[in-house]
């Protein structure tokens, strides 16, 4: 019986020793898949130095360049043409938005983010923001990561504590620079800011610029994701590397690069100059080659027939309105110009004609009552009949 007993407990002892095998293989091999998985997304979305430098533009040398201008410009993600920066909100299949792409980028350590200077930005290493305090600056929530060093710190943030509803402007430099070499001028994007609209403490809305992020650096990140552009068509053709370069943002410009570093709203503080010199500077910009070559004769011909058929397409298409005040209709007349300028002139050369009448009428007077006896010739008598009336 004792031995009976014995053979039991060994038996169940080797059972349980087992089952903790099992156990233990089976958190091992779902260790394994998850470290696999992991690293084939890393795989995915790691950048190598060879990727890097092919999406790298280097600066044109100065010896190149005929003309350069920087500008500012503002994106607002609520405008339909910018929204595939905005969307999606949340991590969907792996995709995600502009800002939560930059934000994982800067806080891995992956690229360099730089302090925001208003309007006299240098990307050097000295003006590096330092991670921690940008999260504590502006109030995001964080946990330290695995293998975190002072040196070498490592966050977490999780996906709720993202403000990505917050995050509805963007701020990008470009730089505008007419090459002589190629006889063409080029349009580049140097850098992007995410802005957080957040209330101020004396109410109202207050922007709150984060940080600088290189393009270059943050280009072949862009090459991977990919967004649709028209809610017609919901499949994504272009990345967002596709969006900057091609140009299909909307955005107005809020600053130039001036020697006072003014802003745009600082030199024209009235809303519809402010609006004309923003046209102005965009038109001058994209149409700048275009104004440097001389016209060819036939170009110079073509242009002026231009100019008179569109003259006479305006001759021809002008109206004359009539409003009826007193009845409260208005009537439109259409008539050819030419012919409304005859109709008045003529009436012109009548109106002379019918002055003309009225004063013959009033110079004709009525001439004197002559009586019986001055027919008969004796014009005297009828003086001394006047003067016996006095």
């Amino acid at each position: 019986m004792k031995t009976y007993r014995s053979l039991l407990v060994i038996v169940a002892a080797l059972m349980v020793a087992l089952s903790s095998v099992a156990q233990s293989e089976v958190s091992v091999r779902k260790r394994g898949e998850r470290v696999k998985k992991k690293t084939e997304e890393n795989a995915a979305t790691q950048v190598t130095e060879r990727m890097q430098s092919f999406y790298e533009q280097k600066e044109p040398h100065d010896a190149d360049l005929a003309w350069m201008r920087e500008i500012y410009r503002q994106i607002d993600l609520t405008q339909p043409d910018n929204a595939a920066l905005y969307f999606p909100e949340d991590v969907i299949d792996g995709q995600e938005n502009l800002f939560r792409l930059m934000l994982r980028l800067v806080i891995n350590g992956e690229i360099p983010a730089y302090e925001y200077l208003d309007g006299r930005e240098i990307f050097t290493d000295k003006y590096k923001i330092n991670v921690r305090d940008m999260l504590d600056r502006f109030g995001i929530y964080y946990t330290e990561g695995k293998g975190s060093t002072e040196k070498n710190p490592k966050f977490v943030i999780e996906e709720a504590d993202v403000p990505t509803t917050q995050v509805l402007n963007y701020y990008i430099i470009e730089k505008w620079e007419f090459d002589r070499r190629s006889n063409d001028m080029k349009m580049r994007v140097v850098a992007i800011c995410p802005v957080l609209n957040r209330s101020s403490d004396f109410g109202g809305d207050a922007r709150y610029p984060m940080f600088w992020v290189k393009f270059d650096a943050l280009r072949p990140y862009l090459a991977q994701q990919y967004v649709f552009i028209s809610d017609d068509n919901n499949l994504p053709q272009y990345s967002l590397d596709d969006y900057f370069n091609m140009e299909m943002y909307k955005g107005d410009i809020y600053k130039t690069k001036n020697l006072r570093n003014l802003s745009l709203v600082q030199m024209f503080p009235d809303p519809d100059d402010l609006k004309r010199a923003q046209d102005s500077i965009d038109n001058r910009l994209r149409n700048f080659d275009k104004n440097l070559w001389v016209p060819t004769r036939e170009e110079f011909l073509a242009q002026k027939e231009k100019e008179a058929a569109a003259k006479e397409a305006a001759a021809k298409n002008d109206t004359v309105q009539i409003a009826d005040r007193d009845a409260g209709v208005e009537t439109v007349v259409v008539a050819d110009v030419p012919a409304a300028t005859e109709v008045k002139e003529e009436k012109k050369a009548e109106e002379p004609k019918a002055r003309n009448k009225r004063s013959e009428k009033k110079k004709k007077t009525k001439a004197p009552k002559v009586s019986s006896s001055s027919k008969n010739g004796n014009p005297s008598a009828a003086k001394s009949v006047r003067r016996r009336k006095k």
